[in-house]
Order: C-alpha cells, then sequence, then structure tokens
C-alpha cells in the first residue's frame, strides 16, 4: 500500500480551502516525473 503526501504553499491553496472544497484538481506539473507518477501510479479514494 502506497501513501502520497501533496503539499502546496499555503498562500496558493491552504489545506483549509480543500476541507471545504472536498476535493480538487492540481495542474501546472512541471517536474516530468511527479507528472509520471501522479498520472501512474496515483488513484482516486
Amino acid at each position: 500500500m502506497n501513501h502520497w503526501l501533496m503539499k502546496s504553499e499555503l498562500d496558493v491553496y491552504p489545506y483549509a480551502q480543500l476541507v471545504a472544497d472536498g476535493q480538487t484538481h492540481w495542474d501546472g506539473v512541471r517536474n516530468y516525473q511527479a507528472r509520471n507518477t501522479m498520472r501512474d501510479a496515483m488513484k482516486e479514494g
């Protein structure tokens, strides 16, 4: 079982906003290795 920790700068998207939204879409990932991991290894849930 894998666990992933995703984080963002607090002034860009605070945790309280994520709790209020329930889910969000991440875009602008420029690192190809991070992008591929998000695409291939991560699943919703």
